[in-house]
């Protein structure tokens, strides 16, 4: 029997086409990903002059202001690094003593997983035993406040006060961590999007405008590159794939903190958008804080907006 052609269907043609085309774009896709990768895949190099000291294991980046004074230690969140609280450490140094360091994971520290609040923790109080620090004003911004919060029940010795700055201390927090990009992007996107990301002034300032707001300074091209550059040196983007949450504590442990007697503070800016406006009130009451102090009109990067007002509150007691 002889078969008779028949044309496909419009509607089978359109089909056709569209998957033809979603290939080649694919691939194109791939190939360009895959070159730019090979053509970006130089490091930078660490700034000079970089200050180092190792804490439970961990080669540490660290900063220093001051020489006079109680200590007081700074602890960054999310995507921060030490040079973060450079506004801040000015501010406290009249009458401090100021630290800052690199957690594992971010800045110019030596990535080792894993990235958690207690494994950072651990390189918080193994700080404090490398510089021979002790009755010490522990400050964690944001998800720092979970790395605190670890390091004080921990070793509740050590801390003379303890304060959350624009945190909760929550594994409910402000994001969802590399997880869920992870998933959808395998290599070799993810790489190529966050190397272009990273190469982006424009998107870079604009990430720092809408978490600091008005009252800051505007980035130069050095300010971009202070916050861009840790996460283009060596080892950067294989710990930030190897993160898999925001970090933080169940809110149980958070609570612990109550019965921990020293002193305790909340602060946080009065416009952060980033958690909910009854965030800093729930905060002090789990924590056995006295009612929490708003920085007018800051934003979530509070100690670069008003570094001395965030400088105040941290040295109330």
């Amino acid at each position: 029997m002889r078969t008779i052609w028949k044309p496909a269907a419009p509607g089978r043609r359109w089909v056709r086409r569209l998957l033809i085309a979603t290939s080649a774009m694919a691939v194109v896709a791939t190939l360009f990903s895959l070159v730019y990768n090979a053509a970006t895949a130089g490091r930078s190099r660490e700034p000079a002059g970089l200050r180092f000291v190792t804490a439970d294991g961990i080669r540490t980046r660290y900063r220093q202001w001051g020489g006079g004074g109680p200590p007081v230690v700074l602890v960054h969140g999310f995507a921060e690094s030490a040079d973060t609280f450079d506004p801040l450490g000015r501010a406290l140094v009249a009458h401090r003593r100021v630290y800052a360091l690199d957690l594992t994971g971010w800045g110019y520290s030596r990535r080792r997983g894993p990235y958690d609040a207690d494994h950072q923790a651990a390189q918080v109080l193994g700080f404090l035993d490398a510089l021979h620090l002790d009755h010490v004003t522990l400050v964690g911004h944001s998800t720092g406040a979970a790395v605190v919060a670890a390091a004080t029940l921990r070793s509740p010795g050590r801390v003379s006060r303890l304060v959350f700055l624009d945190g909760d201390g929550l594994n409910t927090g402000a994001g969802a961590g590399a997880t869920g990009l992870q998933a959808a992007l395998p290599p070799p996107y993810r790489t190529t999007l966050l190397r272009l990301a990273l190469r982006s002034d424009w998107l870079i300032r604009r990430i720092y405008e809408s978490n600091c707001g008005p009252g800051c300074p505007h980035l130069d091209r050095a300010g971009v590159d202070q916050w861009r550059r840790p996460f283009q040196v060596a080892g950067a983007e294989n710990g930030i794939w190897q993160m898999t949450g925001i970090v933080g504590l169940p809110a149980a442990r958070v609570a612990a903190l109550a019965g921990v007697p020293i002193s305790k503070a909340v602060v946080f800016g009065a416009a952060d958008d980033v958690f909910a406006g009854s965030a800093p009130y729930e905060t002090a009451r789990r924590i056995g804080a006295p009612a929490p102090i708003l920085i007018p009109g800051a934003r979530h990067l509070s100690f670069i907006s008003d570094p001395c007002q965030v400088a105040t509150a941290i040295t109330a007691e």
